[in-house]
This record gives structure tokens, sequence and C-alpha cells, in this order.
């Protein structure tokens, strides 16, 4: 039994990577198929996976097309039962619940920082309104972690889909410099070493983007490597 994922560019997909994570992660078998997400080919590349018409999508051994991160990464959960998609403990799956949630419906000014992996640029000053962004999500990472992270690195000790869906803010983070606290800045150095993580840059760095779509006139700085 194999599904069918579809992503987008890998050096700044922030959704591709989640979508990509859920697999790779979890260790569920997939086929990847890449679209031309930053080629201007991705409505055609899509035109026979009705609803989906953003990445990633998936499509199940059954045949049936999930064209939403939430919606794939329910379906997974539901599917694969064995594979530990959410927290064991009810508490810590319906706090992992709602930090998913907020993170697909809100932090639009953050997500205004545009995800690249490819160097951190030097001295750029995130708004009022990322620095707002950023708190929130330290409160949130600060609760998951003093209520159910004593057993790992992660939001809820081990790897979830929390994790899943906040590793482009990590990687925001990263790539703009952005201000944090000690107990963030641990939680995002654990994403930046995270094996299946640095295989996507590995794959990332092999693209080629000319121009590059997301220029600062800033000075770039090399992307840590832990």
């Amino acid at each position: 039994m194999s599904y069918d994922l579809y992503i987008g560019d890998r050096l700044f997909s922030s959704w591709s990577l989640r979508g990509w994570l859920m697999f790779e992660k979890f260790d569920i078998p997939y086929t990847e198929h890449m679209l031309g997400l930053y080629a201007g080919t991705l409505k055609t590349d899509m035109a026979d996976l009705a609803p989906a018409k953003t990445v990633p999508a998936m499509k199940t051994p059954a045949g049936y097309v999930l064209s939403d991160s939430i919606s794939m990464a329910e379906t997974l959960a539901e599917e694969n039962p064995s594979k530990g998609l959410w927290p064991t403990d009810a508490g810590a799956r319906a706090l992992a619940r709602n930090l998913v949630a907020e993170m697909h419906s809100s932090f639009g000014a953050l997500r205004g920082c545009d995800m690249q992996l490819s160097h951190v640029w030097d001295g750029f000053e995130p708004s009022e309104a990322v620095l707002t962004d950023l708190a929130r999500i330290e409160f949130l990472w600060g609760m998951a972690r003093d209520k159910y992270g004593a057993n790992g690195p992660w939001l809820f000790g081990e790897y979830s889909l929390a994790d899943v869906f906040y590793a482009p803010v990590a990687m925001r983070i990263t790539g703009y410099g952005l201000p944090v606290s000690d107990m963030a800045q641990a939680y995002v150095n654990a994403h930046l070493a995270d094996p299946a993580f640095l295989k996507w840059r590995e794959m990332a760095l092999q693209e080629t983007h000319d121009p590059f779509p997301y220029e600062k006139n800033l000075p770039r700085k090399p992307w840590p490597v832990n």
C-alpha cells in the first residue's frame, strides 16, 4: 500500500516540506511527484488532481485526492494508526491538534517571511507584527514543552504532527535570524539537526533558481550546520 505525494520546489515550499515530513518521519510508503510550482506549470501539472490546486497534495491507495495539509494529516493518522502521528496521551493530543490548527490558520505576518533554505539574511529587521507572531508561537511551544515535552526534544517529547507543522517556522526563524528565547532556539536546533530535514535540504540545494524568487537587499550569511 503506497500513497502518491505531490510537492513543489524544496528550497521555498514550506507546505511541501510539511507534506513530505508526514511521510518521511513516520515511515509511510509513498511515491513522490515534483510539480512546477516556480516553473509556472502548476495548474497544468495538477489538472488530474481535483479538487487540489496547491501543493502539497496526496492521493491515497484507494485513489482519493487530499488537497490540504490538515486533511492529509488527519487521513494519514486515520489510515495508519500504528505510526503514532499524534501523541498517545489524550491531553497532549488535544493540545497538539490546537497547535496545528493555529499554525494552519494564523501567523500571517511571519508567513510573509518567505521560507528559503539557502542562507541567512543578515540584518533583517522584523516588524512588530512578526514579533507578535513569534511571541504567540513561543507561548505555544513553551506550553507544550512544559506539559508534555520531558521525554525528548520535540514539542510533545516524541516527534508528532505538531512538529511537522512547525518545521517551516523553525526554518523562517533561522533564515531571517529572528530573535527567540533559548527554549525556542533549542527547539529550532532540533529541527536543524533532524536527519529528515537535512535530507530535504540536501535535495533542495540541488535546485537552481535564477532569479532568486525572494531576493532581499541584504547581505547573506551561511546557513547554520549542526
